[in-house]
């Protein structure tokens, strides 16, 4: 009898933490799934953000490019991105391995699923700063880029090794928990390229370089994208556990409070300039604060959380001021939002870091890291820019500005009723087509 219990022992134990063990890989995956999901949400808050922010001659374009470079880059990032970013990386350089995935295990389709949403989000980002103003299919080859390339490459500097390997600024100690150098300050680099290429909208500065004010179409668009990237942001930060584990409340804790002090931070300083209260400066400094939390949510406390997002949100305020002195037209600011607040936020999460405060060792790499994040992605950004400039064409037509994107790229009007002659020329030109 003895031997009899022995033996079911044995047997049942294994397979009763065989069970746990598969347990907890369903509860992950359920979790990174929905983070997933959560990420790409997050595209529709982009798109409504940045058409808000635009004019309504161009809603249209604008919700297009959105659409479309999370279908173009997602593809291109499954075909090549996944394996630069995270392949068998024997030089720390890049990954050599895992390219157009089609067979794996489980899991390998779930990080998949996740780092695709976030490269999607990289390559949006440069949407809105070159909005009104750039050629449909020079804007899509240039998401392709970014997303298939430029993104995964440095990508691999941080967050590889899954496969082999490890990047050479992982093995420095760089922190960068969800992104905010990685995903938001390239994305942010690629875009002040664009902007630099493309020059300014028709109008928006004076000959003396005085900025004149190209006020959005619709603040409730602007309003609703901010909160719908708000939220999906809960899925950005804690979703980069990739675990269900006991650390997700702090991380959506942290990020929450950052939003709000960002807010808050923006609003003190334009009332601190004596300046209007704007609602899209207010919103993007809580899109600041969030983007600033994003390397160090992990590994710092709430009140450092709150504090990284007041200073993002002033960082925001001081960085549309500083594009504007410079004759630099980002209409969304998203330079300042994604650039600025990354670096930022990058140096506040070697500051902050929980256990280790201000090891200026530890901040020595984070500047590094946000310093090789510029000279990667600006340059080689610039270079394609100005190829596609060259080529196919980066830059609309003046007529073409003039009369708005949405006809002049795509022969429909987001608001017909508001342009009876737009919508008959449009309608003429798809009959004849």
């Amino acid at each position: 009898m003895k031997v009899y219990l022995l033996s079911l022992c044995v047997l049942f134990f294994p397979l009763h933490a065989h069970a746990g063990a598969a347990d907890e890989l369903a509860r992950n995956t359920a979790w990174v799934v929905l983070a997933s999901a959560l990420v790409f949400f997050m595209q529709a808050g982009f798109a409504l953000l940045e058409s808000g922010m635009s004019r309504a001659k161009n809603a249209v374009n604008v919700m297009m490019k959105n659409y479309m470079d999370g279908c173009v880059g997602g593809i291109v990032f499954w075909l090549v991105g996944f394996g630069l970013m995270f392949g068998a990386n024997a030089t720390g350089w890049y990954g050599m391995s895992h390219f157009a995935p089609h067979r794996g295990e489980a899991w390998d389709f779930t990080f998949l699923l996740f780092q695709m949403m976030f490269a999607a989000t990289a390559a949006t980002i440069a949407s809105g700063a070159m909005a009104e103003r750039t050629r449909y299919a020079g804007y899509l080859v240039g998401a392709v880029v970014i997303s298939g390339f430029i993104y995964p490459v440095f990508g691999s500097w941080v967050w590889s090794g899954i496969y082999g390997g490890q990047g050479w600024l992982a093995k420095l100690g760089f922190i960068d928990f969800a992104g905010s150098t990685v995903v938001h300050s390239v994305g942010a680099w690629c875009a002040l390229a664009g902007i630099l290429v493309l020059g300014p909208r028709l109008g928006r500065f004076a000959a003396d370089g005085t900025p004149r004010a190209i006020p959005g179409h619709n603040l409730g668009l602007v309003t609703l994208g901010g909160f719908i990237l708000w939220v999906g942001w809960f899925g950005f930060n804690a979703g980069s556990t990739l675990a269900m584990n006991h650390s997700l409340g702090l991380i959506a804790l942290n990020t929450h409070l950052a939003a709000a002090g960002g807010a808050i931070g923006a609003l003190l300083m334009l009332r601190g300039t004596s300046s209007p209260i704007l609602l899209t400066t207010t919103i993007n400094g809580s899109l600041g604060g969030l983007v600033g939390v994003t390397a160090g949510c992990a590994t710092m406390l709430p009140g450092f959380a709150i504090l990284t997002g007041l200073v993002a949100g002033a960082v925001v305020v001081l960085g549309m001021r500083l594009l504007d002195s410079l004759r630099l037209d980002d209409v969304v600011g998203a330079v300042p939002v994604h650039g600025f607040c990354g670096v930022w936020g990058t140096v506040a999460a070697g500051l902050f870091f929980e256990g280790d405060l201000f090891n200026w060792e530890r901040v020595g790499v984070q500047l590094l890291g946000a310093g090789a994040a510029f000279l990667w992605a600006f340059p080689m950004a610039l270079a394609l820019y100005l190829v596609l400039a060259r080529t196919i064409g980066l830059r609309t037509p003046t007529q073409d500005e003039q009369r708005g994107l949405d006809y002049s790229e795509h022969a429909e009007v987001g608001y017909p009723e508001f342009n009876q002659q737009v919508t008959f020329d449009a309608s003429e030109l798809n009959r004849r087509s």
